[in-house]
């Protein structure tokens, strides 16, 4: 089927997804935008599995400088070789990452993955969300699927990764390296951050 300039534009806009990949996720999915965007998806995903284990040696260090100067970020961002590290798609990737933290709350955005959190931040979390459950008086096994809900809400809040692209809030952050990794066809990781913002903790 006839695939128009226009479905490949939508498309592109909601996944980062490159012309071709578009085109023919698109023909794969008779057309409909919103089942390409899942074929992506699923593409973007078994290929950054393909490649999670390749090592991630050049890459670049980003910066992202809100307007009025008020917050500042710096992020490396690491992939496989020079050449991609070089394109515009890798330093757009590293652009959109530091705004990204930089729209964070100060408070949020403190780690790359669910493995970075330290055990004693986590522990001091699960308790206060404990004590809160416990005080609705509710059964100790509805208790527990009240904490590990609240704790999943901790972590798109806390860990870049799991949270909602600003750009586009269907997708994580997660999603959304795994779909320029289906582009670019390099492993991408986000190696670190961090956030300034003037006058904190003065």
């Amino acid at each position: 089927m006839t695939i128009s300039a226009q479905q490949v534009k939508e498309l592109r806009e909601k996944t980062g997804s490159g012309l071709m990949e578009c085109k023919k996720a698109l023909q794969e999915a008779n057309g409909n935008v919103d089942d390409a965007a899942i074929i992506l998806r699923k593409k973007g995903q078994a290929t950054a599995e393909k490649k999670s284990g390749r090592s991630t040696t050049e890459g670049r260090v980003g910066s992202y400088i809100h307007t009025g100067g008020r917050v500042g970020v710096l992020i490396e961002v690491n992939c496989e070789t020079d050449f991609v590290a070089n394109t515009d798609e890798f330093h757009e990737l590293v652009r959109d990452l530091g705004m990204q933290v930089a729209a964070a709350a100060p408070s949020a955005a403190r780690w790359v993955r669910r493995e970075d959190v330290p055990k004693d931040a986590l522990d001091k979390e699960r308790d206060i969300l404990t004590s809160q459950a416990e005080a609705s008086g509710k059964p100790a096994n509805v208790i527990k699927k009240i904490v590990e809900g609240r704790l999943s809400k901790f972590y798109s809040e806390n860990v870049l990764l799991e949270q909602a692209f600003i750009k586009n809030p269907d997708q994580t952050v997660e999603e959304l390296l795994k779909s320029r990794i289906a582009v670019l066809k390099e492993n991408i990781q986000i190696r670190r951050f961090v956030r300034f913002e003037r006058g904190e903790a003065l």
